[in-house]
């Protein structure tokens, strides 16, 4: 009798083959060519694009302005496609990785959904492809981040970790034995949306109270612009420095004058990280990462923020003091985490793209030899020792 009829026995082959797969994903990049290739980051704000190689150094990078989300679709497509021919004059391009921020579907084809952008159910990768003849990777940008913090970064050599980014909003990606997880429709590690104040302040998404409305770069200039529009005497040094234009006031201001040491900004980066800790803590409780990597703009405040959320971490573990705590990490790479990471994943898109034009070119050539014998067999015919029938 089959040992397959075995449940337990049935299960085991199961997990051998699934064993055997996830094994072949996770080296999957080290089998990609070392080529050069561009990845590309889109923000909230800007677009960062650049040539990066197979060991994560960036060769060259040009930003600009993110279009408008009023302006249509084909505006952040001309915009992607001239900063790639630009780099392409220079350099000899292989693939190109997308990092958008957005919801992205399973098969890294379609942006589902850019609160940011006029993106929806937009098929980029395929726009993308037509443009500029070579193979295009499209994924989210804090899967892209997390990927690069893994292969060279803050999160090498951790088999289960969680990225978080902060800027504009909130993003995140969970990277589990070398291999992003997405989730059945792509869009796993929407950490920024869940909610962590019932009836808080509305957010981009629609919702209330998500975790980005409260700790994100938004969250931060919001909170100051509303003390500097107040005129409260906490903000006289922020609404100094601005000479009283409000909306001059920026993320990386308030980070400036903290490090300068004025009260109001240090208390405010405290308010964004507690809330980053609160959040963190939930994620462990569910997901119970080894390491949390927290990247994005917001995080170049260093200490300043990661500090008081380690603190707020470690008093809102589910179970503190009875379990092992995750490391938190500042990622390495910067604000060009998703850029490398892009870059990187587009690898493994370019090497079917190779294997494939590959096959195209021997099949050209075997055609070439078969008519170069036509031409000289003699009547027409090729000799049989020269004949080589097409494949």
């Amino acid at each position: 009798m089959s040992t397959y009829r075995d449940p337990d026995a049935r299960a085991a082959a199961k997990a051998g083959v699934l064993r055997t797969v996830g094994t072949r994903e996770r080296r999957s990049h080290l089998s990609a060519p070392r080529v050069p290739t561009v990845g590309i980051d889109i923000g909230g704000t800007k677009v960062m694009a650049g040539v990066v190689d197979a060991d994560g150094n960036i060769l060259e990078k040009i930003k600009t302005e993110t279009p408008d989300k009023s302006k249509s679709a084909k505006v952040v497509e001309d915009t992607i496609t001239e900063l790639v021919l630009d780099l392409s004059d220079r350099h000899d391009v292989h693939a190109v990785g997308i990092g958008a921020a957005g919801w992205v579907d399973a098969d890294r084809a379609r942006v589902l959904f850019a609160p940011h952008l006029a993106w929806r159910n937009e098929p980029l990768r395929d726009a993308l492809q037509d443009r500029l003849a070579v193979p295009v990777m499209v994924d989210n940008d804090a899967n892209t981040a997390a990927w690069a913090e893994w292969r060279f970064g803050a999160g090498r050599g951790e088999d289960h970790l969680v990225m978080i980014t902060l800027g504009t909003g909130i993003g995140g990606a969970i990277l589990e034995d070398g291999r992003v997880k997405r989730g059945k429709y792509g869009v796993a590690g929407e950490f920024g949306h869940m909610q962590v104040v019932p009836g808080g302040h509305r957010c981009p998404c629609g919702n209330r109270g998500c975790w980005e409305q409260y700790s994100s770069g938004n969250a931060l200039v919001r909170e100051a612009r509303e003390l500097a529009a107040a005129d409260s005497p906490v903000a006289h040094g922020l609404i100094e420095r601005v000479k009283g234009n409000v909306p001059e006031i920026t993320g990386p201001l308030i980070t400036e004058l903290a490090r300068e040491g004025d009260a109001m900004c240090v208390e405010l980066l405290q308010d964004i990280g507690q809330w980053l800790g609160v959040g963190i803590a939930n994620l462990a409780a569910a997901l119970d990462p080894s390491c949390f990597v927290i990247g994005g703009g917001v995080s170049a405040a260093d200490d300043l923020l990661i500090g008081p959320a380690r603190d707020a971490f470690r008093r809102h573990l589910t179970g503190r003091g009875y379990r092992p705590e995750a490391r938190i990490a500042k990622a390495q790479l910067g604000p060009e985490a998703g850029m490398v990471g892009a870059a990187d994943l587009s690898r493994l898109v370019a090497r079917r793209f190779r294997r494939a034009n590959r096959r195209r070119v021997e099949r050209h050539e075997r055609y070439e030899r078969y008519a170069q014998a036509l031409r000289t067999g003699g009547n027409g015919r090729p000799s049989r020792t020269s004949q080589e029938p097409p494949a």
